[in-house]
């Protein structure tokens, strides 16, 4: 196995001279860069990571927390995260919290023994005085889909309201005012704030909020054929129905389906999310784009600024966008 002390020989510069060079120092000279480069070149030497992390005392790693490892939502931002990370000569290692407090924190312990480089972190569970501590200890750490304004310039978050608000703003412009929702949990803050949205809406219509209009889901899949069946044996009148995600949607899909209800002419839906069926289902998906890949993008080029001590982005959120299709009618 070639060594750093072989290529120090060969290029007849220090041993401490390879390392700078390896690590990207300034302080190297052109003339021996291109030296410890060629020697490189010619003896086939390949870094050991390890050792260069010692020496630069950083590890190339970006840890993520997530709320799971698999589904619409959390696939593209990992997806994403990872590409951008590899082109940057970084490497992502990824946990999950799997909506539980304990394992939110017990997951951050492990990035933070992992002596990762910098944490993007997407929880829920955690309140914002956890996270504000988090970041006073990691100054590298960035909080996704979620705004603190204490610590505003580490967090990346997209307006859930205002995509509440335009889904229901779209329906009450179709003529639609018997509108129900189906939310996520209500432990989830993204629930919270798209039904703040909702409401809003609706208060600017001079429409009056009906709780009996509002039913639970869940934003992965399990449970919510029952919260759409639940939903339509109350017999609420309802014209439309705003799925809080394209999940809930792809629920309600099936059980009017199942019931003989026509989407897009008896019942109109729109989702949230813009998941890639959204598109390919018939009728199409009317939904609010979430740019989650673009949030992966991002989340990385974040913390590589804080790495590098680079003036950060503005902490202004994401915006959303309707993504208008063919399963909402108009009334006349």
């Amino acid at each position: 196995m070639i060594t750093i002390k072989e290529v120090s020989e060969l290029a007849k510069v220090s041993q401490s001279t390879v390392s700078r060079t390896l690590n990207g120092h300034a302080s190297v000279k052109e003339k021996n860069r291109q030296k410890v480069f060629a020697a490189i070149e010619q003896l086939g030497y390949t870094p050991n990571a390890f050792a260069q992390a010692l020496a630069s005392s950083r590890s190339n790693s970006i840890g993520m927390l997530v709320g799971s490892l698999d589904g619409p939502f959390y696939g593209p931002l990992m997806h994403q995260a990872e590409n951008t990370a590899r082109e940057n000569n970084r490497y992502l290692i990824v946990t999950s919290g799997q909506e539980q407090r304990s394992r939110e924190l017990d997951s951050i312990r492990f990035l933070q023994s992992k002596r990762v480089d910098a944490m993007i972190l997407h929880t829920d569970k955690l309140s914002d005085g956890e996270l504000i501590e988090v970041v006073r200890n990691n100054p590298t750490t960035l909080i996704l889909n979620r705004y603190i304004p204490e610590i505003a310039q580490h967090c990346l978050s997209f307006d859930n309201e205002q995509g509440g608000y335009l889904a229901t703003q779209y329906l009450l412009n179709q003529g639609h005012t018997r509108i129900a929702t189906i939310t996520g949990q209500s432990s989830k803050i993204d629930s919270r704030e798209r039904l703040r949205g909702y409401q809003r809406a609706l208060q600017e219509s001079n429409i009056e909020y009906d709780q009996n209009l509002i039913i639970e889901g869940r934003f992965d899949h399990s449970g919510n054929h029952e919260a759409v069946l639940k939903l339509l044996k109350r017999n609420t009148g309802a014209t439309a129905v705003f799925c809080q995600n394209d999940a809930i949607a792809l629920a309600l899909y099936d059980v009017c389906y199942e019931q003989g209800i026509k989407v897009g002419q008896d019942l109109s839906i729109i989702g949230f999310d813009n998941d890639t069926y959204s598109q390919h289902i018939r009728p199409s998906l009317t939904t609010v784009n979430f740019p989650i890949a673009e949030m992966g993008k991002l989340s990385v080029d974040w913390v590589l600024g804080m790495l590098n001590t680079q003036p950060q982005p503005d902490s202004k959120p994401l915006v959303p966008e309707l993504v208008i299709r063919d399963s909402v009618c108009a009334l006349t």
